[in-house]
């Protein structure tokens, strides 16, 4: 069985007393860190392992949530282009990519892409709070491809229950490759 918590006590505890921003972004840099820690460690083909009756594999979490920080912060929020493959992808031959693609890349590729997107995302939400301050969750923006009008405070919390929910799958799929268990 895997270590419990070797990654565990690396992750960054979300404030218990702080403002909105401080605390919505402690949150998603906790669940960021904890995904981190669940897909630390394994090889290409243990990101490709499945656990019946899903298809989901580690590596396809960590493809598509670098997907979603990609469109979600650098897409909708600075409106600047996706990342590659994602820019590139046919995403009406595929409308999963985000998630089928993972098999034809290596663990480094994946984690790469999602850290290039997460720091991305960082960068964004930190300009935007140096901009405006606490009045930045107001800010809203045009969901791309429609006229639904969002918040960044929408967004953030969206995040937060993206990496919450991929979080849970992460800790099954892990178990199952190499027993590692924890928060």
């Amino acid at each position: 069985m895997a270590e419990q918590n070797s990654g565990a006590s690396r992750r960054p505890e979300p404030p218990a007393v702080a403002g909105e921003a401080e605390t919505l972004l402690g949150f998603l840099e906790f669940l960021r860190a904890t995904f981190a820690w669940k897909t630390d460690g394994l090889d290409d083909e243990q990101l490709r392992a499945t656990l019946a009756p899903s298809s989901m594999t580690l590596g396809g979490l960590l493809n598509h949530l670098a997907f979603v920080e990609d469109y979600w912060l650098s897409l909708n929020v600075a409106r600047v282009a996706p990342i590659e493959p994602f820019a590139s992808a046919d995403w009406d031959a595929d409308p999963d990519y985000d998630w089928t693609s993972a098999a034809t890349s290596t663990g480094a590729e994946l984690r790469g892409r999602w850290e290039e997107c997460v720091e991305r995302s960082r960068v964004i939400v930190a300009e935007a709070i140096a901009d405006e301050g606490a009045a930045a969750l107001d800010l809203t923006v045009t969901r791309w491809g429609s006229d639904e009008q969002l918040t960044l405070r929408w967004i953030l919390v969206h995040m937060v229950e993206e990496y919450a929910r991929h979080c849970g799958h992460a800790d099954l799929l892990r178990e199952s490759i190499d027993g590692l268990v924890g928060e």
